[in-house]
């Protein structure tokens, strides 16, 4: 490697993304080092999926206590105490952060805890050194924005709902993307009352249709106040609660608001103009398939280029990167059939294309798909629903999608996506035998093609 800097390569922003690309960049032989303002492991690890997966785990035992008495279970009184939780989950983040420091240190990787700005393609400020490297790679990830309304400093937001001191009686969930979902489960299950705005339609923007109106009939279900095509005017303090006015014209009043509005990248201060580095209107770095922006010696990855904002991804674009840059084996993402989750109640699973995406690229397609109650609730009588759904190919007979919403439908979806990567056909799922008594053996039988009500009616 070339010693004309520093470093052979300097990341910006020590998450998911960042510690992955800097250790593969130093497992290749190249000198790198790495800069973070905060706490080492970025949003999933402190204020993101893992945290809130744990959350979500919480949520759920409500449900199990209630549940267990028709499976000959006697309980006690059931008690919740929302500090347990969050101490807990505290020493399992701090337990992580220290794991990824660590992994930094045992990879030869030199962490600088300090911002970062860049001055030059080939100069960072840190603290005020300066510090050159060859490449630079930005992996500054995303943060929670909320809408310009009055009132909005009021409400919080995904980062500041982890560390609350107690329990809100009465949250206001203000978005309808799986931040939003997400929370108002999280909340609902551990005995908050919860409502949910969102000014669109549906939902879950952008995700298969059906996946949209069954989770949303699942959280009216749980209890959740869903209000569609209903958004925040106004928020102020009035006396020990807030007040919201809606664009309905009505007023609701809660403990809590959290806004699950969207993110933005994390681009601001950076110096990026100065290197030469495009931004698009969203504030996210311009970046090639390569990963590299418009300055040849800086390149990004992660949220902070508003791709496919996923832990994941960002992990894989960053090896990606390493790979292609030190270890002389040219690569570069594949962002069709990713599969994803939402830790909504209940979870949904999906990989491929979405019946309606489906439809538009591909025109003729067949749906398979079965709506059912879990066999765990033929006990309990709770009213859950589990929906399951292949996008087929008429023509080809591959399959383009698979969603699902119910339990463990993250795990399940998981080995569904290999068969998706592998570009599998309807009859290669009917060809694999079943595991009964299961959920996931349902993606398997489906053999009876589903035909829209109108249809069926002119027949």
């Amino acid at each position: 490697m070339s010693r004309r800097y520093d470093y052979d390569l300097f990341v910006i922003g020590a998450g998911s993304g960042g510690v992955a690309a800097s250790r593969r960049a130093a497992a290749h032989g190249a000198k790198a080092g790495i800069a973070e303002d905060d706490r080492v492991g970025g949003t999933c690890v402190i204020r993101g999926c893992v945290p809130k997966k744990l959350l979500t785990y919480a949520a759920h035992y409500a449900d199990d206590f209630e549940d267990a008495a028709a499976y000959g279970w006697t309980l006690g009184p059931a008690r919740f105490d929302w500090a347990t939780l969050i101490a807990n989950k505290d020493k399992e983040i701090d337990r992580l952060n220290g794991i990824y420091i660590r992994m930094l240190k045992n990879a030869g990787v030199a962490l600088h805890e300090a911002r970062a700005v860049v001055v030059d393609p080939h100069t960072i400020e840190l603290a005020g050194k300066r510090i050159t490297a060859e490449t630079i790679l930005l992996a500054t990830g995303a943060r929670p924005v909320k809408p310009n309304i009055p009132g909005a400093d009021l409400a919080i937001t995904s980062n500041e709902a982890f560390h609350l001191p107690t329990l809100p009686r009465r949250v206001v969930m203000v978005g309808g993307g799986y931040i939003a979902v997400e929370f108002a489960g999280i909340f609902n299950g551990v005995g908050a009352d919860v409502t949910q705005l969102y000014r669109g339609e549906q939902i879950l923007r952008g995700f298969d249709r059906d996946i949209r109106d069954t989770l949303a009939g699942q959280l009216r279900t749980a209890g959740i106040d869903l209000r569609l095509k209903t958004d925040v005017v106004r928020i102020e303090k009035r006396g020990g609660a807030l007040a919201l006015a809606l664009t309905s014209g009505g007023e609701i009043e809660a403990d809590c608001v959290m806004m699950a509005t969207g993110r933005k990248p994390n681009t601001a201060g950076l110096g990026l103009e100065a290197a030469g580095v495009a931004i698009d209107g969203e504030g996210a770095v311009k970046v090639d398939e390569w990963s590299r922006s418009g300055a040849p010696s800086v390149y990004a990855i992660g949220d902070v280029t508003n791709r496919m904002n996923l832990t994941p991804i960002a992990i894989n674009e960053g090896r990606a990167f390493a790979d292609t840059l030190y270890g002389k084996r040219p690569r570069k993402l594949d962002y069709a059939n990713v599969p994803s989750a939402v830790f909504s109640h209940p979870p949904v699973g999906t990989v491929g294309l979405s019946e309606e995406a489906a439809r538009e690229r591909f025109g003729d397609i067949d749906i398979y798909k079965a709506t059912f109650r879990p066999m765990k609730h033929t006990l309990t009588g709770r009213d859950e629903k589990t929906m399951m759904k292949l996008v087929v190919d008429a023509k080809t007979d591959k399959v383009l999608g698979a969603h699902m919403v119910g339990a463990d439908a993250p795990e399940i979806i998981q080995g569904v996506a290999i068969g998706l990567i592998c570009g599998a056909t309807k009859a290669q799922f009917d060809a694999t035998v079943a595991i009964h008594p299961s959920a996931a053996e349902e993606f398997v039988t489906m053999r009876d093609k589903w035909v829209p009500p109108a249809a069926k009616a002119a027949e």
